[in-house]
């Protein structure tokens, strides 16, 4: 690609000129003669300034994605020529949400950077609906989510079963109880994860099905973290739902215990997303080698 275009995804994919003249070693000055240089080719404004912040204009959001499609093609040539002196190279843009990046993904990206040392893995967190945007935008080439809804332009596969658990601190009053019914449920003070998350999602869904309203639940706490969860049970009189696989170790060492719900489980899968028409060969390198591996 063009230096100028590099440049510019820099600036678009910050929104900041002093970022992009950070990471590339130039000087501001230097970034915004390269941007105004692009400008003047198309002959059409990229970016509007707001106050203190910059944002890209419509013609700025197509200039955008059809680089980023660009520079698509560069790493699949790139993937390409490397297998034909048989080493696999290039890199892969993993997203996914916050539960599957600290739980899951890990030990899957250790083992395929042993198995292809030259591939480049770079692992963005962040919620899934967050995920999925990422994706449509171009900045990934692959989602791992953890949500039950389909967003246009996405093609979704299963990769894992989960199940949802509550969990409750070893001091809780309902840690000693082991076993409630879904009435106490609705009454017992229950701290969640935050609007966005797909786990959220999963129980609001999973709910329906066992007739449960989700505005009668007592819920006083919503927390951006599954992490944050856990080290809040530890002094809170009362329950959390979360995955399994989070809770592994704190099950194991009792520092936090699985509460029962009489007639009721929350089973979900882990999903691998993909915008459909944007073919990564890196990304179904990846997805193939997840597909297979043994959890």
């Amino acid at each position: 690609m063009d230096y100028r275009d590099t440049v510019f995804l820099l600036v678009a994919e910050n929104l900041s000129f002093s970022k992009a003249a950070e990471v590339l070693h130039i000087s501001q000055p230097a970034v915004s003669r390269h941007i105004r240089e692009l400008e003047q080719r198309y002959d059409i404004s990229l970016f509007e300034r707001k106050g203190n912040r910059i944002y890209l204009t419509g013609a700025g959001e197509r200039v955008y994605h059809a680089f980023k499609e660009i520079a698509q093609l560069y790493r699949n040539l790139d993937f390409e020529i490397g297998e034909l002196h048989n080493v696999q190279s290039g890199e892969i843009m993993v997203g996914a949400s916050s539960t599957i990046s600290q739980y899951v993904i890990p030990r899957v990206m250790a083992s395929f950077h042993k198995r292809y040392p030259h591939i480049q893995l770079h692992l963005m967190s962040g919620n899934s609906f967050e995920m999925e945007q990422q994706l449509l935008d171009n900045r990934i080439d692959v989602a791992l989510v953890e949500n039950l809804s389909t967003q246009a332009g996405i093609r979704y596969r299963d990769f894992l079963h989960d199940e949802l658990i509550v969990v409750a601190g070893k001091n809780s009053l309902y840690a000693r109880r082991g076993t409630i019914s879904k009435e106490d449920l609705l009454q017992i003070p229950l701290v969640l994860r935050e609007e966005g998350s797909g786990t959220l999602e999963v129980i609001r869904q999973l709910f329906i099905q066992h007739q449960i309203r989700f505005e009668d639940l007592n819920t006083p706490i919503h927390l951006g973290s599954t992490e944050s969860i856990k080290n809040f049970l530890l002094d809170f009189n009362g329950l959390a739902i979360v995955s399994e696989k989070a809770v592994q170790n704190e099950l194991y060492l009792k520092t936090l215990v699985m509460v029962q719900v009489t007639g009721i489980t929350l089973p979900r899968k882990f999903r691998i997303a993909l915008k459909i028409g944007h073919t990564s060969l890196q990304a179904e390198r990846f997805t193939q080698f997840l597909l297979n591996y043994k959890f």
